[in-house]
């Protein structure tokens, strides 16, 4: 049997749109099997008046980190107003004439991922303003079984962490939905369009949907998993990636030595994991409001290219960490980053959700044993939660 997504069974939720006004949160990858898109399902079936824009626009034509502004989408002429620009959050404007928010983002299994905040912020505004919030389901192109890395220390919230969840989550997109309602109290009236034919242990390829980039940095499935590795270095002077073909799966800077760095990481042994040495030049860098500063635009980069070898055993948070350590050990250039503008935590506490990997608390078998405890208390917390076996 086919996987079927949540927009693919919109024929069995007729009971929950229909007749009501739907203001809608999607971008360019939501789509069903067919290649339709949401915005059209849903504008040519029910009564959709409005649009809500997250990170990199309704139709994906904006980089990371850029500011989105109210404009009309051309398509169809309906407004579509901006999560990512001076507001990150509803407001009684804003969906005063509206009975339903819909949301249909791409996941890609990581708590980084700023649409499952966007996705939180809608259930938010449908509790405050009494709205119902749809989330259309989709798979975690990680799996939904497996849990990584620690659990975001709440003092270190932020829309790359919100929730005290674990790095990797192990759930589908509407499983974190119902999670996120009632673990953490927001309670608002949620329908969740839940897909069929899903196994929790499948990867994205085996589920036969098609995909569909959900941001200019996640070109392909595989990078779903360097980037839950590799988005850490955002937080360094070392490129992620930005600017070339390979986000996040590139990493490296002018000083690094990348056949020596390439060395130490393979000899380590990391499971599901090669990396290779590897020379690249960003071409560009985006998102300058938000990354702080440039990465070596147009210089000439050393360091390793991430190869995912075995999704099955790979584990890419700890994998990731060993790989900044490795590079904070062999290289006096190493720096973290300061904090993002308008705030004061440094970039990477935000992103490794605590202040311990910066300060070097913990060696790398110690960091293992944290993740290790606290993914497995995690994984308790979100087995309530799941929907399929």
């Amino acid at each position: 049997m086919k996987v079927q997504s949540g927009i693919d069974r919109i024929d069995s939720y007729t009971h929950v749109l229909k007749d009501k006004r739907i203001g809608l949160v999607t971008n360019h990858a939501g789509v069903n099997r067919n290649f339709e898109s949401t915005i059209d399902v849903l504008n040519s079936r029910f009564n959709l008046v409005k649009l809500f824009s997250p990170e990199h626009g309704v139709r994906g034509n904006l980089q990371a980190g850029i500011h989105v502004d109210d404009y009309v989408d051309e398509r169809t002429k309906l407004p579509a107003i901006s999560l990512y620009g001076k507001n990150r959050e509803f407001n009684e404007e804003m969906v005063g004439d509206i009975d339903v928010i819909a949301v249909d983002l791409i996941d890609i299994g990581s708590r980084f991922w700023t649409f499952i905040y966007t996705m939180a912020f809608a259930m938010q505004a449908c509790k405050k303003y009494g709205k119902t919030c749809v989330v259309v389901d989709r798979p975690n192109p990680l799996n939904a079984n497996d849990v990584e890395g620690n659990i975001l220390n709440p003092d270190f919230a932020s829309f790359v962490g919100l929730y005290p969840i674990a790095i990797r989550h192990g759930l589908t997109f509407g499983e974190l939905a119902k999670l996120f309602n009632t673990e953490y109290g927001i309670g608002c009236n949620l329908v969740v369009l839940e897909m069929s034919g899903y196994r929790r242990d499948m990867f994205f390829e085996e589920t036969g949907l098609p995909w569909v980039l959900p941001s200019p940095n996640i070109p392909t499935v595989e990078t779903s998993f360097t980037y839950a590795a590799n988005v850490h270095f955002e937080g360094t002077n070392v490129s992620e990636g930005r600017g070339t073909n390979k986000p996040f799966t590139y990493i490296g800077a002018p000083w690094i030595n990348g056949d020596k760095l390439a060395d130490h990481m393979n000899a380590l042994k990391l499971p599901g994991i090669h990396f290779r040495s590897h020379y690249f030049s960003p071409v560009f860098v985006a998102g300058e409001e938000m990354f702080a500063r440039s990465k070596y635009r147009d210089q000439l980069c050393s360091g390793v290219e991430v190869h995912v070898v075995d999704k099955k055993t790979i584990k890419p948070v700890i994998s990731g960490i060993s790989l900044l350590y490795a590079i904070r050990d062999m290289h006096k250039e190493f720096e973290f980053s300061p904090p993002y503008p308008g705030s004061t935590v440094p970039a990477i506490d935000r992103l490794t959700g605590d202040s311990y990997i910066r300060e070097g608390k913990y060696d790398l078998k110690q960091l293992q044993e944290l993740f290790d405890k606290e993914s497995a208390e995690f994984a308790k917390t979100k087995a309530k939660y799941h929907i399929y076996e």
